[in-house]
C-alpha cells in the first residue's frame, strides 16, 4: 500500500467558497486524504471549491484521476471547481488534459474568491 505524501487543509472562506490548501504529493495515495477534503469544503453546501496547490510538489496521471472525480462529485452537487497557486508546469498540464476547461485557474486566492462569490 503506497504511503500518502500529502496533506490537505480546508478552510471556510464564505457561504459560497471553501478552499481546500494542497500540500505534497497528488497521487493514487492521496485520494483518502483529498475525498476527505474535498467533502468537508463541500459540507456547508458552497457553491465553490477552490484546490490550492500553492504547496504542491508532485502530480501524476492518477493525481489527475483524482481532480477528475472531484470534479464529477461537484458536478453532481452542482458546485464549481477552481485551482489557484498552481505552476507554469502544472498550468501547462492542465492544459494539455483539458482540465483547465472544466477547472477555472486563479493567479491569485483572491481572484478565485472573488470569482467564487460573485456566483
Amino acid at each position: 500500500m503506497l504511503q500518502a505524501k500529502v496533506i490537505t487543509n480546508v478552510r471556510k472562506m464564505s457561504d459560497k467558497a471553501s478552499i481546500v490548501d494542497i500540500h505534497g504529493e497528488v497521487n493514487a495515495a492521496a485520494e483518502n486524504s483529498l475525498m476527505s477534503a474535498f467533502n468537508q469544503a463541500s459540507a456547508s453546501h458552497a457553491r465553490a471549491v477552490v484546490l490550492n496547490f500553492r504547496g504542491l510538489e508532485y502530480m501524476n496521471s492518477s493525481g489527475i484521476g483524482l481532480l477528475v472525480t472531484l470534479l464529477i462529485r461537484a458536478n453532481r452537487q452542482g458546485q464549481k471547481v477552481m485551482a489557484t497557486g498552481l505552476s507554469d508546469h502544472y498550468r501547462q498540464i492542465f492544459e494539455l488534459t483539458r482540465l483547465n476547461e472544466a477547472i477555472h485557474i486563479y493567479d491569485t486566492e483572491a481572484q478565485a474568491l472573488a470569482a467564487a462569490n460573485a456566483m
